[in-house]
């Protein structure tokens, strides 16, 4: 223990993970089975103490690379929780974060060793102490930096079709969006690579397959570009 402040109380220190997914038109959240005490056997968001020689950024990308696998994903930081009865366990102050990750990259044997599962958004279980109101807190984030940064693309394929695009929206904002108005407004940005492949996976005819250039996007920002997709 540090020589100085030996005054001060001493209190834990914590990230906690709120990872999102998009699979078959649903968004989905990567929860786990608490596997110790206290509340044993409840549902819980992906989260781990921090280290004295890691940052904060440095902790939740290692709790999300133990559980996925993955490194070099979309994190950020949401907000502090600091309430001095939140966990039962002693006074831990949790720093809340919300990823996003395309599915097909993660771990399966990582995730399922762990005791994760997939549950979509409109299923969500009862979750231990906060974790609800973190999870409701990124929800927001997300719906809101979704209308005006392209941070949606992080949850697909590299390559998507346009309906799959729109599904995710509509996935994201629980809600219908009119098929030709989605796309004109997102056509109209020039930020999509129009590929020569089509998926035949929904018809014999196929979709075309798009790409999102995002070196495009960063040299139009430069210029004054502005994102928006208010669905």
């Amino acid at each position: 223990m540090s020589r100085y402040y030996p005054q001060e109380d001493r209190q834990l220190l914590a990230v906690d993970c709120i990872i999102f997914g998009f699979d078959h038109g649903q968004l989905k959240l990567l929860l786990l089975k608490r596997n110790f005490e206290p509340d044993k056997g409840k549902w819980s968001l992906a989260g781990g103490f921090l280290n004295k020689s890691e940052s904060l950024d440095a902790a939740a990308g290692r709790v999300l690379n133990q559980l996925t696998g993955l490194r070099d994903v979309f994190l950020e930081q949401l907000r502090v929780y600091g309430e001095p009865e939140r966990d039962p366990g002693g006074r831990v102050v949790s720093v809340a974060y919300f990823a996003l990750l395309k599915v097909e990259d993660y771990n399966e044997d990582l995730v399922y060793g762990n005791g994760a599962h997939w549950q979509a958004i409109e299923n969500i279980p009862d979750l231990l102490y906060d974790h609800r109101v973190m999870v409701d807190k990124a929800l927001r984030r997300l719906r809101r930096k979704a209308k005006t940064q392209p941070i949606g693309f992080e949850l697909l394929p590299e390559s998507f079709t346009l309906p799959q695009l729109q599904s995710l929206y509509e996935a994201i904002y629980q809600k219908e969006l009119d098929k030709r108005n989605f796309r004109k407004k997102i056509l109209s940005m020039d930020l999509l690579d129009k590929l020569t492949e089509k998926d035949k996976s929904a018809s014999k005819k196929g979709a075309f397959l798009y790409q999102f250039n995002q070196s495009k996007y960063e040299e139009l920002v430069a210029k004054g570009f502005y994102f928006s997709l208010d669905v």
